[in-house]
């Protein structure tokens, strides 16, 4: 499939409510257990979404769009979470998300992008030079990665417990 805001943004429109559904209400073994050392839980995944409705997406995308010369993005603090958030329940998370992304997705939709535009440039601090069509289908498939690494790391709560059918469950052999 060749990028589309309109599909990217169907993506991004909806993690919110797969979050919701799959994670709020459940014990908190399910959302704080992880996989191990340095991994994150589904909670600590909840909050880096978070950290990048906050300090990625949008800034990026709008110093693409900006008329200023520097088009240098600021480094994103990829573990900003783990010492974030600690107080909040996963409700509390899932809603702040929730709300985080919707402003940003209204003001996306406000900045009426255009053909030309998915080709501006900006500059990230470890790639070099990338576009915002790229910025943005990075952001769709961070949303899809994440959802996935929730249910992986749920998953395997369970890989002592499946017995011979381990063999069939791809998701608890990666």
């Amino acid at each position: 499939m060749n990028f589309e805001l309109s599909k990217s943004l169907e993506i991004l429109a909806k993690t919110p409510l797969v979050l919701d559904a799959l994670l709020n209400g459940l014990s908190k073994e399910w959302i704080e257990n992880n996989e191990g050392e340095n991994t994150w839980s589904p909670f600590d995944i909840v909050g880096h979404l978070i950290f990048g409705e906050k300090t990625d997406w949008m800034v990026r995308i709008k110093t693409i769009l900006s008329e200023s010369e520097n088009k240098l993005f600021e480094p994103f603090d990829r573990y900003a979470q783990l010492t974030e958030n600690q107080e909040k329940t996963i409700s509390g998370l899932i809603h702040e998300f929730r709300d985080l992304r919707r402003r940003n997705l209204n003001e996306l939709n406000a900045l009426n992008i255009t053909l030309n535009d998915l080709n501006r440039t900006g500059i990230h601090p470890e790639f070099g030079e990338v576009n915002l069509k790229q910025l943005i289908s990075t952001w769709a498939v961070h949303d899809l990665g994440h959802l996935a690494q929730i249910s992986r790391v749920m998953s395997k709560q369970y890989k002592n417990e499946v017995g011979p059918w381990i063999d069939y469950l791809g998701v608890l052999k990666k």
